[in-house]
């Protein structure tokens, strides 16, 4: 019967996705075969308070930065067929390790490349974000980090068959990398 709900909720939720890819400006982040990667991107300004970086970047309210979204969608797809959390948490960062060197292409070549300070992104799978050059913070502001935690909860629940109230109701953090970073570690043209 669950199983059912979950095919029924992630059938709607691949309908809904393209109209919700309309509304956010999102762009995808094309591969070197011209697939699509894990990531879909937009321009920011970052809202939050200050943070200092590993490497001394300084990101402050109003910096630009690129807000990264993995396109849940398609990994939920990839997640179904896999059985157990950790072989689901290495795709999760076999496909962001995999897209990064082509984001770091994509904002090698973006427009306002030296007003842009570096990627950030929300998630509440943070287990091996520091391996890839992540860094995390807190989110401060409670009731965004509320809502962020409903919003992620469905996402949780369509891909985890053992759900426990501690990790479903996980804090959101935030994923910092600064645009040095992840061109020393990434770029690759």
């Amino acid at each position: 019967m669950m199983v059912k709900v979950k095919l029924y909720f992630l059938s709607i939720w691949t309908i809904l996705d393209p109209i919700y890819y309309l509304f956010t400006r999102l762009t995808y982040i094309h591969d070197v075969d011209d697939s699509r990667t894990v990531f879909r991107v937009r321009l920011t300004r970052y809202k939050g308070r200050s943070i200092v970086l590993s490497d001394g970047t300084e990101i402050n309210k109003n910096d630009l930065l690129i807000k990264i979204h993995l396109h849940n969608v398609k990994l939920l797809k990839e997640m179904y067929e896999i059985d157990g959390e950790t072989a689901k948490g290495r795709l999760i960062y076999s496909k962001v390790k995999d897209g990064l060197p082509r984001l770091a292409s994509y904002i090698n070549r973006h427009d306002r490349y030296h007003e842009i300070k570096g990627i950030i992104g929300i998630t509440m799978l943070n287990k091996g974000c520091q391996r890839l050059g992540f860094e995390t913070y807190s989110i401060k502001n409670r009731y965004y980090c509320f809502l962020k935690q409903i919003v992620f909860v469905p996402m949780y629940i369509l891909t985890s068959n053992r759900l426990s109230k501690s990790t479903v109701f996980r804090k959101p953090k935030y994923l910092v990398m600064s645009k040095d970073t992840l061109m020393k570690q990434y770029h690759i043209e």
